[in-house]
């Protein structure tokens, strides 16, 4: 008899744990332009943190994570040839060791792949012939390429984990915020009709490991199925 799995369902396209597209306000990356103006600073459901909307000097528009101390009218400059200044971004190769970045990106040109979350910031450890190495937020350290470029500042909305969640019912609108399954069910927990690995035993869920009858010697072990049923005469 088959049994409708959760995973099943995710791949089907069912609208039920598609994540809709149309409510995001767009993809938050920078774009090799020169220098853009903040025009807004607005929230995406999304995103963890905050995103600004910028006009560039050709007239495009965009949207960029934007940083603690960001503010409507500000202009920041994208290249080579920008300031150390909050908000810039350049090349990991001309920023200084001990700055303080936040998306960075993987390869030259992708827009920024790594350090996106809110509050979250990495470090220019150092430079060697191989690359730039960068202490990301969980205190790894990668090499990335020189020619990578990175955005000067902490990410904006830190503190948003620290605020205790407290009942399920805050978190179920969290979670369908962002059109999330939620709560994850283990299988073995389900009843025999929902999961292959699910009954009704509660002693060991999952399941049952009883050898089998005709079992070779060294296979027959752990629960041993008895060797006739009912009771002796």
């Amino acid at each position: 008899m088959g049994k409708p799995l959760i995973q099943q369902k995710r791949g089907k396209g069912s609208p039920t744990y598609r994540r809709h597209s149309f409510r995001s306000p767009g993809t938050a990356k920078v774009q090799d332009r020169g220098s853009a103006k903040i025009i807004a600073l607005i929230k995406s459901r999304f995103h963890t943190a905050p995103l600004a909307k910028v006009k560039y000097q050709d007239g495009a528009e965009g949207l960029l994570i934007a940083p603690e101390g960001m503010k409507v009218g500000q202009e920041v400059k994208i290249g080579a040839d920008a300031p150390l200044e909050l908000g810039n971004t350049l090349p990991l190769k001309d920023l200084p060791e001990g700055s303080f970045i936040y998306n960075i990106e993987k390869q030259p040109g992708d827009g920024g792949k790594f350090v996106r979350a809110s509050g979250g910031v990495a470090r220019v450890i150092g430079k060697t012939s191989q690359g730039v190495i960068i202490q990301l937020p969980s205190k790894k350290r990668t090499t990335f390429n020189p020619n990578c470029k990175a955005t000067l500042g902490v990410v904006a909305g830190g503190g948003r984990r620290d605020k205790p969640i407290v009942k399920a019912g805050t978190k179920f609108h969290l979670m369908k915020a962002k059109n999330k399954y939620w709560p994850k069910v283990s299988g073995t927990a389900m009843n025999a009709v929902d999961h292959p690995l699910g009954g009704k035993r509660t002693g060991r869920k999952g399941r049952p490991t009883i050898a089998p009858k005709n079992a070779p010697p060294g296979r027959k072990v752990g629960m041993i199925r008895p060797r006739h049923t009912g009771r002796n005469k």
